[in-house]
């Protein structure tokens, strides 16, 4: 393994900004200090006008492997996640077949052990009768990130709505409890109301079928267990202004039993956007009215909000209603029903970190906050070892970014498998110039070192 010495960088980290040297050694961060002289071989790299940050940690991620490998795999999406910035992902059990046994979940780790450039974890999965085999998670607690409740429509008998059922995971869990709320019921009463207008459906509906009422349902419902049982809660994607009044800032991220995550996606787009980008951008829960984008980054920026994610999600250009094959040959679809045949779920992992530079450049939102949210928060939250913060001793998972040098979203320039981006045309204010994880320089200039993969999380508990 190569040795480095990152040279007269601006250090990122718990926060405050410094100008230091950084020494990694051994996939570690040996040294933090000045004029730094290291007594062993390294590789140097000029750190002037550049910023180094923790490396984000993505902890909601869909990377489709197994089963739906057309879409994404492991390999391809942690290769893009490492060209942004993402160094540790924590990945979803809707593969094919869902991960509703030990065996299946291990079996996941197993893939990415061998195809993974960032490190990695993977949540088990729930349905309303696999309970027990979920509650084994218990016995795993340090190697696991935690368990996924979807309490609202997902694929693959995932949907939990079995209020039984839910009693028993938030009683006897020990581990992280995640949830995706949204109230099926709701749903469901919302769509035969429109089907009864008996108009097409379009894009600009989903917030309205899947609306802010069954946001708020399913969360408070959620709440309503892990405060019954004193459960370690963590909500997903919220996405709306009244979800806001359930959750609070009045204790440490680090002594919080109920924690809230945001998605980019959701402090970007407001419903407005569906005029231009349609199904693109449809996803669940959906992007809503831009009052309730207001909310978000309001709480989000008081702390009521933990942490920032990706939901990456992603689907080929058929499955999201964009495009079907005539001939052999692909075409747009102008088909009717798109929007209902349409999946929802959009890639997103490896622009996170550069929108949010983005937002930095705007004035919207610290440099420090943005590692704040995206790194140090995510590590607390879900007690990961040795990971999220730039301290001597911890793994080196690090990214170098360039906040002068603008970058934009093309075609050419996406890696995600499915081979598209919500941002195409988007520029950036700043450039991911170097990713390392655990030491090792898997991305720099553009050009990817394959010769490591990434390794298991592992969690304080």
């Amino acid at each position: 393994m190569h040795n480095y010495l990152i040279k007269n960088v601006s250090i990122v980290n718990e926060g405050r900004i410094s100008t230091a040297d950084l020494l990694l050694k051994n996939g570690r961060i040996e040294k933090i200090g000045t004029e730094l002289q290291p007594s062993f071989a390294v590789t140097e790299i000029n750190g002037e006008g550049l910023h180094l940050l923790p490396g984000v940690i993505d902890e909601q991620c869909h990377f489709r492997e197994p089963g739906l490998t057309h879409k994404a795999t492991i390999y391809t999406e942690a290769r893009a996640a490492v060209a942004g910035g993402v160094t540790s992902f924590m990945e979803m059990p809707n593969t094919l077949p869902p991960v509703f046994t030990q065996q299946l979940l291990e079996d996941k780790y197993a893939i990415g052990a061998r195809s993974s450039l960032a490190n990695y974890s993977f949540y088990m999965g729930t349905s309303n009768d696999n309970a027990d085999e979920a509650l084994r998670t218990n016995e795993k607690k340090k190697d696991i990130c935690g368990i996924k409740i979807f309490m609202g429509s997902s694929t693959g008998n995932l949907l939990v709505d079995n209020y039984l059922t839910l009693d028993k995971l938030f009683r006897e869990s020990e581990v992280l409890i995640a949830t995706h709320c949204e109230d099926e019921k709701i749903i469901r009463q919302n769509l035969e109301r429109f089907h009864k207008e008996g108009r097409e459906l379009v894009a600009a509906d989903h917030p309205l079928i899947r609306n802010e009422e069954a946001c708020f349902e399913s969360s408070l419902t959620a709440i309503q267990f892990a405060k019954k049982h004193n459960s370690r809660l963590h909500v997903f994607h919220l996405s709306t202004e009244k979800e806001m009044s359930l959750f609070s800032n009045m204790l440490p991220l680090a002594d919080k039993r109920i924690t809230a995550e945001v998605c980019v996606h959701h402090l970007h787009f407001t419903s407005d956007d569906y005029a231009v980008l349609g199904n693109r951008i449809k996803c669940n829960p959906a992007i809503k009215a831009p009052h309730n984008r207001e909310a978000l980054w309001k709480a989000l920026l008081d702390d009521r909000l933990d942490l920032i994610a990706t939901d990456h999600a992603p689907h080929t250009l058929t499955e999201k209603g964009l495009m079907r094959t005539v001939d052999g040959r692909l075409v747009p679809d102008g088909e009717p029903n798109a929007y209902e045949r349409a999946h929802a779920g959009l890639p997103l992992v490896q622009h996170s970190l550069l929108l949010m530079l983005h937002y930095v450049r705007e004035g919207r939102i610290s440099l420090e906050k943005v590692v704040e949210k995206m790194s140090h928060a995510v590590a607390t939250c879900f007690r990961i070892a040795e990971r999220g913060f730039i301290r001597e001793g911890y793994f080196a998972d690090l990214v170098l970014v360039d906040l002068n040098r603008p970058s934009r979203v093309s075609p050419a320039s996406v890696l995600y498998k499915c081979g598209w981006s919500p941002l195409e045309g988007f520029e950036f204010p700043a450039t991911v110039t170097h990713t390392f994880v655990n030491g090792h320089l898997v991305y720099g200039n553009g050009r990817f070192d394959e010769s490591q993969w990434g390794q298991r999380l592992r969690f304080d508990l």
